[in-house]
């Protein structure tokens, strides 16, 4: 943890809900633009969406890293803990901000077209397949494995590489790569293709779980191994 956390937790609170705010924005916002006001195809909206995701989280990591390391993700701030890089109530306080700032993120959404739709929180109807939930322990996986590898290896383009992996990773894999608990229960609220009904949201949350502790452990195997033969 940076020392600027430790000293101004609060401002890491901001960032934090700030950031996973916009980060929602950015994955409900094209699937509602695209297809309820320019009537586009799906498939158009989708490589929108993506392209969007990518952008906006590149922008938001080179806005908030330098203050405070930006997470925007329940599934990486509880990875840190299991590997003991920041405390279990560090993790929990981000996690709750994380959602929080979501939930915010989808009632942003909703009113900047609620001219047409008129609909400011709903339950989402949209079913996933089974094959969505494999799609969410890969996505997640290699998420919070390109993270830690990135931060291991003291990179100054973790921004770039992870919008790059997030923007790529949602066209393809057959859940759309949702890889993040707030931004999963923020989806289940909102009348957009891009929701995802309530159980469905809550078996991909146990996947992106399922796929994130895998790699807190796998991590940990691998550098101990690596440390046994330096």
């Amino acid at each position: 943890m940076e020392d600027s956390c430790l000293v101004k937790p609060k401002i890491f609170i901001v960032c934090e809900f700030i950031g996973s705010m916009f980060l929602v924005i950015a994955a409900v916002v094209p699937m509602i633009l695209f297809i309820e006001v320019l009537k586009t195809d799906i498939a158009i909206a989708v490589v929108a969406d993506a392209l969007a995701v990518g952008f906006v989280l590149f922008a938001l990591i080179e806005m908030f890293g330098p203050i405070c390391t930006a997470y925007f993700n329940p599934v990486v701030s509880i990875g840190l803990a299991i590997s003991k890089d920041i405390t279990w109530s560090q993790a929990f306080r981000y996690s709750f901000t994380q959602i929080l700032g979501g939930l915010f993120g989808i009632i942003l959404s909703h009113l900047m077209f609620y001219d047409r739709v008129q609909i400011l929180l709903t339950i989402s109807d949209v079913q996933r397949s089974g094959g969505a939930y494999i799609g969410e322990i890969l996505g997640t996986f290699i998420l919070v494995l390109c993270i830690f590898s990135l931060v291991h290896q003291k990179s100054n383009r973790v921004s770039l590489f992870v919008g790059l992996l997030v923007g790529g990773m949602l066209l393809c894999t057959s859940s759309t790569m949702f890889a993040n608990p707030q931004v999963t229960v923020a989806r289940m609220f909102t009348y957009s293709v891009a929701g995802v009904n309530i159980f469905d949201g809550v078996v991909f949350i146990v996947m992106q779980s399922i796929g994130a502790i895998s790699v807190v452990y796998i991590w940990k195997y691998y550098i101990s191994k690596c440390a046994l033969n330096i």
